[in-house]
């Protein structure tokens, strides 16, 4: 007896909303999920350790409502670098003026202020620029120690307490983990979140210290906003579960007409590697206040979804804005729009990646070859870890990847992916059993109907991570049988 029909998303590229103030509740939380939302993301910069228990417990009642699994990404703040504060409040910088940053605790005036980061004296030379207030300010250093740096002023602006810094030129001896982040994913883990964000990677030993104290409890995705992690992009990605294009930064510490080209160049390794990426910030920025978004902002989402990105995401459009549904509705019309244009999928295959001459990639791509080819409704893969469902994604195939899992944490953190329908199923113990419940379940799910064909690869024996070594054609049958 078919069960009714499951969500399945037409729209390859996911979505991740970010939780907060206007969606607490779970009539809110299950409205994003019906409009579009693949992902939820907790923002731990904002709220308290209880706020971020309660909203995990209600996504988890939609997952259980909705019957599909709920990717919850944790996004850790990381160290966050501040001046101190002014005597007689804002001052106005002047281009050419001198400025001294130093260690002295005293309020501020129109000659110094406090820089309470020794770190980031360690770190700096002459002519190293800082950036203040998300750039409206640039100093460049003229002289520094250990406790101070006389600067001159290159772009002057109002300057006002505890504003950002950013020090695009270098790379500070921080840790990514502050002992607040440190606390943050203490919780996080013990909440069972499938992804947490790290925040401020420059090397790859920030991913490092990260992975020592996650594990395997939850898998890691590398938040790319500082100059210095695009340099290190290769091992970064090696040692990442997944990475996010963070614009915000990125914007700021790299000339703007460079960050289009980085997204881009960014996209392209994460694929060839077969690691997902999310690209974040500013997207639908305007729907914080509007119920519509401007045409420059659904040409960005478009772009993204054109240049094969994974997932792309709502901030504080879906966590504190005014229309947080209408965001992710309109998130998902641009991806299923621009999905739709015929020159899509030319353009992620002009770009497809090298295979590895390993038997699991020449089974991948062949899948992909015979799924063209004889025109099937999805590729079916069936995976303990996750390998073989991110190969069938490094192919972009124009159907449905419907990953069969007996782990439900591995069927969460797989909805991040693109194109991937994840379903946690009964574990089997024979390749014929495996077929079987796979055209079962991709009717079941509306991934295909009677008279359609999947193409099946796993790895057998079954629970050998990344051995993906079988490929068959099965047909949905009335009875759900795969022919003999």
């Amino acid at each position: 007896m078919i069960k009714e029909k499951k969500i399945h998303r037409e729209r390859q590229t996911k979505i991740v909303a970010t939780l907060g103030p206007a969606s607490s509740t779970k009539d809110m939380i299950r409205a994003m999920f019906d409009a579009g939302a693949d992902v939820f993301r907790l923002n731990f910069s904002h709220g308290t350790h209880d706020d971020h228990r309660a909203r995990m417990k209600l996504i988890r009642e939609v997952e259980a409502d909705v019957g599909r699994p709920i990717a919850v990404l944790a996004d850790l703040q990381g160290p966050k670098l501040r001046v101190g504060t002014f005597a007689k409040g804002p001052i106005d910088l002047q281009k050419g003026q001198s400025f001294r940053l130093d260690l002295d605790k005293t309020p501020g005036d129109d000659r110094r202020v406090n820089l309470p980061h020794p770190e980031i004296f360690a770190a700096m030379k002459p002519d190293s620029d800082l950036l203040l207030d998300d750039g409206k300010v640039r100093l460049r250093v003229v002289t520094c120690g250990a406790d101070f740096a006389e600067t001159v002023v290159i772009v002057g602006s109002k300057l006002s307490d505890r504003k950002g810094v950013n020090v695009p030129d270098v790379v500070l001896p921080l840790s990514p983990l502050t002992e607040k982040d440190r606390a943050d994913l203490e919780v996080a883990l013990a909440m069972n979140v499938d992804w947490i964000a790290l925040s401020f990677v420059q090397r790859p030993e920030d991913v490092a210290e990260a992975r020592k104290l996650v594990g395997d409890r939850a898998a890691i995705l590398a938040k790319l906003e500082k100059p210095a992690a695009v340099r290190n992009l290769l091992p970064i990605l090696e040692l990442a579960d997944g990475v996010m294009v963070a614009r915000g930064d990125l914007g700021v510490e790299m000339p703007p007409e460079d960050v289009p080209r980085t997204q881009k160049l960014i996209l392209r390794e994460a694929r060839r590697i077969g690691k997902p990426v999310i690209v974040a910030t500013q997207m639908l920025e305007s729907m914080i206040t509007a119920p519509t978004p401007t045409r420059a902002e659904a040409s960005d989402v478009a772009t993204a979804v054109y240049d094969g990105s994974d997932a792309i995401m709502l901030s504080a459009e879906s966590a504190s804005g005014q229309y947080p549904v209408e965001a992710v509705a309109m998130m998902d019309r641009i991806a299923r729009h621009t999905q739709a244009d015929t020159t899509y999928h030319a353009g992620l295959a002009a770009h497809h990646p090298d295979l590895q001459r390993t038997a699991a990639d020449a089974i991948t791509a062949a899948a992909h070859q015979v799924a063209e080819t004889i025109g099937a409704a999805a590729i079916v893969t069936y995976t303990t870890s996750g390998s073989t469902t991110l190969r069938a994604v490094r192919e972009r195939p124009r159907v449905p990847i419907l990953c069969l899992t007996s782990r439900l944490e591995t069927a969460r953190r797989l909805v991040l992916s693109f194109g991937v329908h994840a379903v946690h199923s009964v574990e089997v113990t024979s390749f014929s059993e495996m077929v079987q419940r796979a055209v079962q379940i991709a009717r079941q799910d509306g991934v295909a109907e009677i008279g359609q064909r999947v193409v099946i690869t796993a790895g057998v024996p079954f629970g050998t991570p990344g051995n993906t070594n079988v490929l068959r054609i099965a047909w949905i049958e009335d009875q759900a049988n795969p022919p003999g």
